[in-house]
């Protein structure tokens, strides 16, 4: 069975990850994995829990697993369980022992951490627009990178150089 290289879009938020997997995709005319959380939260109708994330987590993982089933050569993945991770760790100090056990399970090909040097955009799911906070978040995402063993190219800029870069790196799979 042809297992396609899964490629990873890391970062903090309102970073341009969503639209870097997308563009990929159409690049590339291979499949992208959208960020469950997102659908999740918007029909929660409230705050989330630290029971959620595993449901997240959960969901998120199932929906890469779906994805990967119509990849041929890549899968852009907006997020993985890292995410999960650094928020479970950040905002209710623990993690669940499924995520870090599936993390040591999951693998990619190559992280694309996306640099905080887009400007912030709002949305209700976003938490920390602080520089600081964007900056704490993008380096605890650079040390999970760099621990990896993944290979892992940090993309900077506006969205045309980010791709161009982001292509030149995936053509080397």
């Amino acid at each position: 069975m042809h297992k396609p290289k899964r490629i990873l879009i890391l970062g903090p938020e309102s970073t341009g990850k969503s639209t870097l997997a997308s563009d990929l995709a159409v690049h590339f005319d291979e499949p992208w994995v959208p960020e469950f959380a997102r659908e999740y939260l918007e029909m929660l109708g409230r705050p989330y829990a630290y029971s959620d994330l595993l449901k997240i987590a959960k969901g998120q993982m199932a929906l890469e697993d779906e994805k990967a089933k119509a990849a041929q050569k890549f899968l852009f993945c907006d997020t993985d369980l890292r995410v999960i991770q650094v928020w479970s760790e950040h905002k209710f100090g623990k993690v669940h022992d499924w995520v870090q056990q599936e993390l040591g399970r999951r693998s990619y090909d190559l992280i694309l951490l996306t640099d905080i040097d887009m400007p912030w955009e709002a949305d209700p799911q976003r938490e920390h627009p602080q520089p600081e906070m964007r900056r704490y978040f993008f380096e605890k995402y650079q040390q999970l990178a760099e621990e990896s063993g993944i290979p892992f190219l940090i993309v900077s800029g506006n969205q045309e150089q980010r791709l161009k870069d982001a292509i030149q790196e995936v053509g080397k799979l």
